[in-house]
């Protein structure tokens, strides 16, 4: 089922948690909500849901709105991050709570509930289980319950919000491959929060970057990661650098010296010069190019970080080598190049 949010707002008093949001979500389509906390991503998630009334816009479920609809008008599939489990219930149960509670015209017969929730224990890799409660299972496996559950209702979208926050990191990893391949099997409609960059890298198909209750971009997990189109999209996905510069007839400048870096059609004035500590390249000589003396070096698997104090007033960045060129650079000036870049000009 396809979703479509149009010009949605929602104010909390006279706060504003999202501010004239615009998604269309593809049938099928594994979408990630991903920004800080109070970026709004909950709050649309729980528009989207039906918890929550907008202030204004609508959503669309394809072509019918469902603005005005219940939670359960809406058929939607939740799946919180505290597991919310019926503690007193084994996991077969709480699987089939969602069809056994249905009005009686709606329900299914039981031989058919008790079916569909094994097929689904089965499906979450928890067979032989069944008679367990929450309380003799893991974290991970839990969430798997919760899910099942979700999905037992055959929904027309699966919503997640912080699935994996409350557990810990290795879990965590290995759920977000189960998930992909139990969406890639389903072909559940699914939009999931999370303020785990890597998280939502790694498991959408698209990644709506949310910021002060508007959207600053949508896009592919490269598109994002490649191709950030505003400053908090660049800083907030994966590391980077971002340096102060002037730009002067085509060239950046970088306190008082080119950089050798050309920003042609660019006009003249300050800008913000931002790059990932991976994508730079050592320069032998001391034009053309930045430098900076090394305060600090680390290994962090197969490369090494060095720290680099450029000078007052920047602040401290941060560059990636292979160890074999960063061997013996400790408190030594190196000079470096970008060789992957964006500009920002100032508003």
């Amino acid at each position: 089922m396809e979703v479509r949010v149009q010009n949605l707002r929602k104010e909390f008093g006279r706060f504003p948690a999202l501010v004239d949001v615009n998604l269309n979500i593809r049938s099928g389509e594994l979408i990630a909500l991903l920004g800080p906390s109070g970026s709004g991503k909950t709050t649309l998630l729980r528009l989207i849901a039906g918890l929550e009334s907008p202030t204004e816009g609508m959503v669309f479920f394809d072509a019918e709105d469902a603005s005005k609809k219940s939670v359960q008008e809406r058929n939607i599939g939740f799946v919180f991050q505290h597991y919310a489990l019926f503690r007193h219930m084994t996991v077969l149960d709480n699987v089939s709570f969602g069809l056994r509670v249905r009005p009686g015209n709606k329900r299914p017969p039981a031989d058919e509930i008790r079916r569909r929730a094994l097929d689904l224990i089965e499906l979450v890799q928890l067979a032989g289980l069944e008679s367990r409660y929450p309380a003799q299972l893991s974290g991970g496996q839990r969430q798997r319950v919760a899910l099942a559950r979700a999905m037992a209702v055959k929904p027309n979208v699966l919503l997640l919000d912080e699935p994996f926050g409350a557990l810990d990191a290795q879990v965590r990893k290995e759920l977000r491959r189960w998930l992909r391949e139990i969406h890639d099997r389903t072909g559940h409609t699914t939009v999931f929060v999370t303020h785990d960059q890597e998280e939502a890298l790694e498991l959408a198909d698209r990644v709506v970057v949310m910021n002060m209750g508007a959207i600053e971009q949508v896009g592919t997990p490269d598109e994002i990661y490649d191709h950030p189109v505003s400053p908090f999209v660049y800083g907030f996905i994966g590391q980077s650098n971002c340096l102060n510069v002037t730009i002067s007839r085509g060239e950046i400048w970088f306190e008082d010296r080119p950089v050798g870096l050309s920003a042609a059609n660019q006009p003249d004035g300050p800008a913000a010069l931002y790059f990932r500590p991976q994508d730079v390249e050592l320069i032998d000589g001391s034009s053309g190019c930045l430098a900076g003396r090394v305060t600090a070096s680390r290994r962090v698997a197969g490369t090494r970080h060095l720290e680099l104090d450029l000078g007052k007033p920047q602040p401290s960045i941060e560059i990636e080598l292979p160890p074999e060129r960063a061997s013996s650079t400790d408190h030594t000036r190196i000079a470096f190049r970008p060789t992957k870049w964006k500009l920002f000009r100032e508003e």
